[in-house]
Protein backbone atom coordinates (compact mmCIF):
# COMPACT_ATOMS: atom_id res chain seq x y z
CA UNK A 1 0.00 0.00 0.00
CA UNK A 2 1.35 3.60 -1.01
CA UNK A 3 1.73 6.10 2.07
CA UNK A 4 -0.34 9.80 1.61
CA UNK A 5 2.51 11.74 2.71
CA UNK A 6 1.34 15.75 3.76
CA UNK A 7 4.35 17.21 3.46
CA UNK A 8 3.84 20.84 3.67
CA UNK A 9 5.81 24.57 4.60
CA UNK A 10 4.44 26.20 7.96
CA UNK A 11 6.19 29.57 9.93
CA UNK A 12 7.25 29.49 12.82
CA UNK A 13 3.80 31.04 14.29
CA UNK A 14 1.91 28.36 12.38
CA UNK A 15 0.87 29.48 9.62
CA UNK A 16 1.02 27.71 5.83
CA UNK A 17 0.15 31.55 4.36
CA UNK A 18 0.05 34.45 4.91
CA UNK A 19 -3.33 36.51 5.56
CA UNK A 20 -3.20 37.56 2.18
CA UNK A 21 -2.53 34.26 0.75
CA UNK A 22 1.68 35.11 0.68
CA UNK A 23 3.83 32.59 0.65
CA UNK A 24 6.93 34.86 0.14
CA UNK A 25 8.49 33.60 3.47
CA UNK A 26 8.41 29.85 1.98
CA UNK A 27 12.58 29.07 1.66
CA UNK A 28 13.83 26.13 -1.11
CA UNK A 29 17.53 25.50 -0.73
CA UNK A 30 19.15 22.53 -2.37
CA UNK A 31 20.45 20.85 0.64
CA UNK A 32 16.54 20.28 1.41
CA UNK A 33 16.81 17.51 -1.02
CA UNK A 34 13.15 18.34 -2.21
CA UNK A 35 13.77 16.63 -5.79
CA UNK A 36 14.23 13.67 -3.94
CA UNK A 37 11.03 13.88 -2.50
CA UNK A 38 9.54 14.36 -5.52
CA UNK A 39 11.21 11.04 -6.56
CA UNK A 40 9.43 8.87 -4.19
CA UNK A 41 5.55 9.97 -5.09
CA UNK A 42 4.08 9.41 -8.12
CA UNK A 43 1.09 10.92 -7.67
CA UNK A 44 -0.77 14.30 -6.27
CA UNK A 45 -3.97 14.73 -4.44
CA UNK A 46 -5.06 18.51 -4.93
CA UNK A 47 -7.97 20.61 -3.40
CA UNK A 48 -9.49 22.81 -6.47
CA UNK A 49 -8.18 25.96 -5.19
CA UNK A 50 -4.69 24.86 -4.30
CA UNK A 51 -5.10 22.89 -8.20
CA UNK A 52 -6.20 25.87 -9.84
CA UNK A 53 -3.18 28.39 -8.31
CA UNK A 54 -0.31 25.55 -8.66
CA UNK A 55 -0.89 22.26 -10.31
CA UNK A 56 -0.43 23.63 -13.69
CA UNK A 57 2.10 26.55 -12.53
CA UNK A 58 5.13 27.11 -14.93
CA UNK A 59 7.47 29.29 -13.63
CA UNK A 60 9.30 32.24 -15.59
CA UNK A 61 12.36 32.49 -17.13
CA UNK A 62 13.85 34.66 -14.15
CA UNK A 63 13.24 31.40 -11.98
CA UNK A 64 16.33 29.20 -10.66
CA UNK A 65 17.38 25.94 -12.69
CA UNK A 66 16.76 23.86 -9.16
CA UNK A 67 13.32 25.34 -9.29
CA UNK A 68 12.45 24.89 -12.88
CA UNK A 69 13.14 21.44 -12.74
CA UNK A 70 11.42 20.95 -9.29
CA UNK A 71 8.13 22.94 -10.88
CA UNK A 72 8.84 20.57 -14.13
CA UNK A 73 8.92 17.07 -11.73
CA UNK A 74 5.88 18.13 -10.24
CA UNK A 75 4.00 18.54 -13.72
CA UNK A 76 5.02 14.95 -14.47
CA UNK A 77 2.97 13.37 -11.83
CA UNK A 78 -0.28 11.87 -12.07
CA UNK A 79 -2.97 14.41 -10.46
CA UNK A 80 -6.21 14.16 -8.39
CA UNK A 81 -8.05 16.64 -7.35
CA UNK A 82 -11.24 16.65 -5.10
CA UNK A 83 -13.72 19.15 -5.49
CA UNK A 84 -17.42 19.79 -5.05
CA UNK A 85 -17.50 20.77 -9.01
CA UNK A 86 -16.88 18.41 -11.70
CA UNK A 87 -15.12 19.14 -14.83
CA UNK A 88 -12.45 17.82 -17.27
CA UNK A 89 -9.06 18.54 -17.03
CA UNK A 90 -6.49 16.97 -19.31
CA UNK A 91 -4.28 16.96 -16.71
CA UNK A 92 -6.15 16.04 -13.34
CA UNK A 93 -8.39 13.68 -12.48
CA UNK A 94 -11.60 15.29 -10.51
CA UNK A 95 -12.96 13.43 -7.02
CA UNK A 96 -16.78 15.06 -6.07
CA UNK A 97 -17.77 12.42 -4.52
CA UNK A 98 -17.13 8.88 -2.28
CA UNK A 99 -13.50 10.42 -1.31
CA UNK A 100 -12.99 8.27 1.75
CA UNK A 101 -13.46 5.24 -0.64
CA UNK A 102 -12.09 6.34 -4.27
CA UNK A 103 -8.86 7.70 -1.65
CA UNK A 104 -8.62 3.92 -0.45
CA UNK A 105 -8.76 2.35 -4.13
CA UNK A 106 -6.02 4.92 -5.41
CA UNK A 107 -3.61 4.32 -2.40
CA UNK A 108 -3.91 0.50 -3.03
CA UNK A 109 -3.13 0.64 -6.14
CA UNK A 110 0.92 -0.20 -6.81
CA UNK A 111 3.23 2.64 -7.49
CA UNK A 112 5.21 5.56 -5.45
CA UNK A 113 3.70 7.25 -2.70
CA UNK A 114 1.62 9.89 -2.73
CA UNK A 115 1.65 13.27 -2.18
CA UNK A 116 -1.42 15.07 0.08
CA UNK A 117 -0.46 18.58 -1.17
CA UNK A 118 -3.34 20.23 -0.08
CA UNK A 119 -5.29 23.22 0.72
CA UNK A 120 -6.30 23.61 4.07
CA UNK A 121 -10.08 21.87 3.70
CA UNK A 122 -8.61 19.08 2.22
CA UNK A 123 -6.16 18.30 4.50
CA UNK A 124 -8.49 18.65 7.46
CA UNK A 125 -11.05 15.53 5.52
CA UNK A 126 -8.18 13.15 5.21
CA UNK A 127 -6.80 13.95 8.69
CA UNK A 128 -10.49 13.62 9.55
CA UNK A 129 -10.90 10.13 8.33
CA UNK A 130 -7.66 8.98 9.28
CA UNK A 131 -5.82 9.24 5.48
CA UNK A 132 -2.67 10.73 6.07
CA UNK A 133 0.24 8.20 6.85
CA UNK A 134 3.04 10.90 7.41
CA UNK A 135 3.20 14.55 8.10
CA UNK A 136 6.47 16.06 7.04
CA UNK A 137 5.94 19.73 8.27
CA UNK A 138 8.85 21.76 7.60
CA UNK A 139 8.89 24.86 10.04
CA UNK A 140 10.25 28.41 8.47
CA UNK A 141 12.06 30.76 10.44
CA UNK A 142 9.56 33.20 10.09
CA UNK A 143 6.48 34.59 12.47
CA UNK A 144 3.44 36.23 10.23
CA UNK A 145 1.15 37.27 13.09
CA UNK A 146 -1.55 36.31 11.15
CA UNK A 147 -2.46 33.88 8.35
CA UNK A 148 -4.31 30.40 7.34
CA UNK A 149 -3.61 28.11 10.15
CA UNK A 150 -1.59 24.60 9.46
CA UNK A 151 -4.51 22.78 11.31
CA UNK A 152 -7.94 23.27 11.43
CA UNK A 153 -9.43 20.27 13.05
CA UNK A 154 -12.04 19.86 15.25
CA UNK A 155 -10.47 17.47 17.53
CA UNK A 156 -6.64 16.31 19.23
CA UNK A 157 -4.61 15.13 16.97
CA UNK A 158 -2.05 12.50 18.46
CA UNK A 159 1.58 11.96 16.29
CA UNK A 160 4.44 10.43 16.90
CA UNK A 161 7.60 11.62 15.99
CA UNK A 162 9.87 9.29 13.49
CA UNK A 163 12.64 11.90 12.16
CA UNK A 164 14.01 15.50 11.88
CA UNK A 165 16.12 16.91 9.94
CA UNK A 166 17.91 20.90 9.96
CA UNK A 167 18.57 22.80 7.02
CA UNK A 168 21.12 25.53 6.84
CA UNK A 169 18.79 28.01 6.04
CA UNK A 170 17.09 27.35 9.72
CA UNK A 171 14.15 25.20 8.44
CA UNK A 172 13.64 22.12 10.57
CA UNK A 173 11.68 19.82 8.97
CA UNK A 174 8.99 17.35 11.30
CA UNK A 175 8.69 14.15 10.52
CA UNK A 176 5.61 12.03 12.36
CA UNK A 177 3.51 9.32 11.78
CA UNK A 178 0.14 9.08 13.52
CA UNK A 179 0.09 7.37 16.94
CA UNK A 180 -1.10 3.54 16.20
CA UNK A 181 -2.35 3.38 19.57
CA UNK A 182 -5.11 6.50 18.83
CA UNK A 183 -8.33 5.30 17.54
CA UNK A 184 -8.36 7.10 13.86
CA UNK A 185 -11.81 6.99 13.88
CA UNK A 186 -12.37 9.07 16.95
CA UNK A 187 -11.84 11.89 15.03
CA UNK A 188 -14.98 11.43 12.49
Amino acid sequence: MRKIILNLATTLDGFIEGANGELDWCILEEDMHFDSFLESIGTIFYGRVSYDQWGNYQPDVSTSDMEKQIYAAIQSKEKFVFSSQSRADDKATFISSDVVALVEKIRNQPGKDIWLYGGAKLIKTFIENGLVDEYMISVHPTALGAGKPLFDIAAKLDLELTGTKVFKSGVVQLIYAPNKSIDPNRLV
